[in-house]
């Protein structure tokens, strides 16, 4: 079958579909009730576990102490029996390693006694401790290949759950994990050593305040994640979102976002079908999903949950775009979490909304109606200003890679550039601050519609900023520039260590002039005002998209990051690894591996990305534009032989012609980017993938491009954006 009519087949395939839109009866199934039933949570534990079981493991999961081991035979019995009661077979260990975002061995509960006969078993070993095979992992050296032996280690702060599939149910039980040398290989163990480290410096600052009954601080994560949805006919039709989940090519529709009527738009009967399906699904799952909506660009939207614990939410975060992943196909759709699957419009972001609050109750970024009199508040929110303020480079480099970099910066998402947003309100008490002391607060006031019939509307004291990478937004910063495929375990586990330092830094200095006598609150008015002159340059509410601005930061000594490229060597920087070691978050052996990681995946991205191309580029488009071209020059032939003036079709194959070659020097050009292997270390490497590879991607693009608008319909091999982004 000749790839257009795959094309056209595709399209008249879904011109004609009947999607079973399933309908989930919540009259029957009420939603209180269907949150969390399929999650070994507190409740269930409750009433499952012996008393003093249940006490010890949520004293674990409460107050951070350490799991008593002995507890662990009574915990996995229970979770067996629970998870059999709801069709469980099986069970996993859950882990993030190096790569995309989960990965899991699943084993039977099914054991065999000396007689041969079946049982059903499930240890506290079996919980506690799994070891699946980490040779196949990236651990950027910290081992060698041969050396096959790692472990994963029950999280009990993140609940077991039971995750259906048509052919039986896993019980399926979050986990780090680590190599027999003890070094981590994931992303888990690092967020939860943050999540500590974090915790400690926290209730330091809040034993100065006079509050002895937190027990404990925990950050909380709430990430909205973008996503695109394309029927899975146009998908499997095109070998590069196939293989690298974007569009390698592909001239521009017509018409793309700019009458910007997607935006909260109507959301599509086979989507909203779609959304509800996974909702139910995540409810079950105790993940406690809350908005969805249509997103600037043709075909894309957006899911956003409550805030929870940042592992929770992480987990959390990495099941939901599973389940929108798997759910897709099942509606004749493909979801897209590449940040720029289409070029031209939009890509898709995860903007992290982060904060932290104390084991009572209390959000510590919470400014109440007076902050200018809110002291804890101004001390807690200037931590996090020094913070990004002193690591900005930090927070650009656990967002890089290959995908994120064709997004940051384009205008539809923040710049590489890190700044604060703080919107007026808190802006006018920072200046007020830095002039000798705040007196004030500015108030929002009310908004008058004009109509009498409807209500005054309450008018927040600050507007908000889309082009900031890191805003403050009521009670809560957002880190904006997290792109939509990536694990948000790595930008909280940066967060909360920066924020951790910089909270000890704080702590020190109360303390000291605590000792010495000092007035507490001339104590804490001289803090501000030094954190505040030493970082005010990372302060901006004006335009992060402008030219102006891009100008004054550099004129500020703000690092402007542009690549990945660019920020990799930050990890390994001596006071990245200072700052990691001090606190025990990395190691520098770490640190080291995850260059190298970072280094290898952008290098292994690019090369298949190439690779694709070429395939597409000799395989797919060249012969379709060849047979055009023929059918053009046989009909120039005949015009000239009927004595008709072709002048007009002489031209324009003569046009086509030099496209058609331009298209193969192009194609010569990647092939031998992508064939060279340079030398040099891993950065080297890196640099050559975007330099030569990637670039010649870019320039064969421009003439694939170009040849799509010349070659006819009827030839054109890939479904085009037109169709992918409109066709519903």
């Amino acid at each position: 079958m000749s790839s257009n009519n795959i094309r056209s087949q595709a399209i008249q395939a879904i011109a004609n579909s009947k999607h079973v839109l399933e309908r989930l009866d919540f009259h029957e199934t009420p939603l209180k009730d269907l949150f969390g039933c399929n999650v070994f949570n507190e409740e269930v534990q409750r009433e499952r576990l012996p008393k003093p079981i249940f006490k010890a493991l949520q004293k674990t999961i409460k107050q951070g102490i350490s799991l008593d081991p002995t507890i662990a035979d009574s915990v996995a019995s229970a979770m067996k029996d629970w998870a059999i009661e709801k069709g469980a077979t099986h069970y996993t260990h859950i882990f993030q390693p190096m790569t995309g975002l989960t990965a899991e061995k699943h084993d039977s509960f099914l054991n065999i006694d000396g007689s041969g006969k079946a049982m059903v078993e499930f240890s506290g070993k079996e919980l506690v401790k799994g070891e699946p095979d980490a040779s196949s992992f990236p651990s950027g050296g910290i081992r060698a290949t041969f050396e096959a032996r790692g472990y994963t280690g029950w999280d009990p702060t993140s609940p077991a759950y039971i995750l259906e599939s048509p052919n039986g149910a896993t019980l399926v039980i979050p986990t780090v994990f680590l190599s027999w040398t003890g070094d981590i290989l994931d992303k888990k163990a690092p967020l939860l050593k943050s999540m500590e480290v974090l915790s400690h410096q926290a209730l330091r600052i809040l034993r100065l305040f006079g509050n002895k009954d937190a027990k404990k601080v925990f950050t909380t994560v709430g990430p909205e994640q973008e996503y695109f949805l394309i029927d899975r006919s146009f998908y499997l039709a095109r070998p590069d979102l196939l293989h690298t989940g974007r569009t390698l090519v592909g001239a521009a529709s017509p018409k793309g976002q700019e009458m910007e009527d997607q935006y909260f738009g109507h959301i599509p009967e086979r989507v909203i079908a779609y959304m509800a399906d996974c909702e139910a699904q995540l409810f079950k799952l105790g993940v406690p999903v809350k908005t969805r909506h249509n997103e600037v660009a043709p075909s894309q939207y957006e899911i956003a949950p409550i805030f929870e614990d940042s592992n929770l939410a992480t987990d959390h975060q990495n099941l939901l775009m599973e389940i929108l992943r798997k759910t897709a196909s099942k509606y004749g759709m493909a979801c897209l979490f590449h940040e720029k699957p289409f070029a031209g419009i939009n890509g898709s972001g995860k903007h992290n909304n982060w904060s932290m609050s104390t084991d009572t109750g209390e959000n510590l970024l919470n400014p109440g109606d007076t902050p200018h009199e809110n002291a804890q508040f101004l001390v807690f929110c200037a931590g996090v200003i020094r913070a990004v303020a002193k690591y900005p480079e930090l927070l650009r480099v656990v967002v890089s890679g290959a995908a994120n970099d064709h997004r940051l910066g384009a205008n539809e998402a923040p710049p590489a550039i890190i700044s604060i947003f703080l919107g007026d309100q808190l802006q006018d008490i920072i200046d007020q601050l830095e002039k000798g002391g705040a007196k004030s607060t500015k108030q929002g006031g009310e908004m008058e519609i004009g109509v009498t019939v409807l209500p005054k509307l309450p008018r927040d004291a600050g507007d908000r900023n889309r082009t900031s990478p890191f805003a403050f937004t009521g009670n809560k910063f957002e880190f904006r520039a997290v792109g939509s495929s990536q694990s948000v375990s790595g930008p909280n586990s940066v967060l909360n260590t920066i924020v951790a330092e910089s909270l000890d830094f704080i702590a020190t200095e109360l303390e000291k002039s605590a000792k010495a006598g000092k007035d507490f609150h001339k104590s804490i008015q001289e803090v501000l005002l030094g954190i505040i002159k030493e970082s005010k340059k990372v302060l901006f509410n004006g335009d992060g998209y402008s030219e102006e601005w891009h100008k004054e930061a550099e004129k500020r000594g703000l690092p402007n990051l542009r690549t990945t490229i660019e920020a990799l060597p930050v990890i390994i920087r001596k006071d990245s690894i200072d700052l990691f070691t001090k606190y025990k978050v990395y190691t520098e052996k770490e640190l080291q591996s995850r260059y190298v990681i970072l280094c290898e995946s952008y290098v292994k991205t690019i090369k298949i990305e190439g690779r694709t191309a070429l395939l597409m580029a000799k395989g797919m488009i060249l012969p379709a534009a060849i047979r055009y071209q023929g059918e053009v020059a046989t009909s120039v032939n005949a015009t000239k032989a009927a004595g008709v003036d072709n002048s007009a079709q002489l031209e324009f194959l003569k046009t086509f012609t030099a496209t058609i070659t331009d298209f193969q020097k192009a194609i010569a050009h990647l092939e031998k980017a992508v064939g060279d292997h340079p030398e040099g270390d891993d950065l080297a490497h890196a640099t050559h993938a975007r330099d030569h590879v990637l670039a010649n991607i870019v320039k064969l693009r421009t003439v694939s491009d170009k040849l799509e608008t010349m070659v006819a319909d009827d030839h054109w091999p890939l479904p085009t954006y037109r169709e992918m982004l409109f066709i519903k």
